[in-house]
């Protein structure tokens, strides 16, 4: 009877504590991603060579795997790096020691980042820095505080600035103001990032489409054959009553 109530305690310990971490999480905005979208898809892909390959590598992605989103072999080649080939591995320009001492950490591989952190949690850590001058970089992060990583994209988004107000019963909500306007409109900026999320999604698992093509496959296989049973024990039980 200890033993049970001991467990009931542990359950209830473990329930509680869920959902205070739950209700703890940052909100996070829907990622407009599709991996169905081939054209957001390259586009995706020439921003994340063009703009994050210099610090994070993507080492179990090739560049030949580009053509699995309806890229030519001319338009990947424009995309590699000198002295690589299509087969290569999608490797940082930085090594890890210069990005250490840069950021005073190595910068980590995005090859599987999307299924590690989800399209959500990219998609709005992304679009979350703010101007912090306490910081070595001069930016922070909403969803990722003290980040290390600078904001690249802040010519594109433009600068932002963090807003405390304060509700009924001392209730704080932070919000991200822009103070200073980006090459791009709000609306791009978003729709750029929703692209580099998608592709982000794509590299995590360049087979999902073909896995999830062969499950159809099956399924509609099972459906037939379940219909050509039926069929057969309607067939065999006819002349018994």
């Amino acid at each position: 009877m200890k033993l049970i109530k001991k467990l009931w305690v542990l359950v209830l310990f473990s329930t509680v504590s869920a959902m205070a971490f739950a209700s703890s999480e940052a909100h996070l905005d829907k990622a407009p991603a599709s991996l169905s979208d081939q054209a957001s898809l390259q586009r995706g892909a020439k921003f994340f060579v063009v703009n994050c390959i210099a610090c994070h590598s993507a080492a179990y992605m090739r560049y030949n795997r580009l053509a699995d989103i309806g890229m030519t072999e001319a338009e990947i080649k424009t995309l590699l790096p000198e002295g690589s080939k299509l087969g290569s591995t999608m490797k940082a320009a930085m090594d890890s020691e210069s990005a250490k001492m840069a950021f005073g950490a190595a910068p980590p591989d995005l090859s599987v980042i999307a299924r590690s952190r989800g399209n959500d949690w990219l998609y709005t850590y992304l679009r979350s820095f703010y101007a912090d001058a306490t910081r070595p970089n001069g930016v922070n992060n909403v969803l990722f505080p003290l980040v290390a990583m600078p904001n690249i994209l802040g010519g594109l988004q433009g600068e932002q600035a963090l807003v405390v107000e304060k509700h009924e019963g001392g209730h704080e909500v932070q919000m991200l103001k822009l103070t200073t306007p980006g090459s791009m409109t709000t609306a791009e900026f978003d729709a750029t990032v929703g692209d580099l999320v998608n592709y982000l999604d794509f590299m995590g698992e360049p087979a999902k489409l073909v896995r999830y093509k062969i499950g159809y496959i099956v399924l509609g296989f099972l459906f037939l054959l379940l219909i050509l049973t039926y069929a057969l024990k309607k067939e065999f039980w006819k002349d018994i009553h």
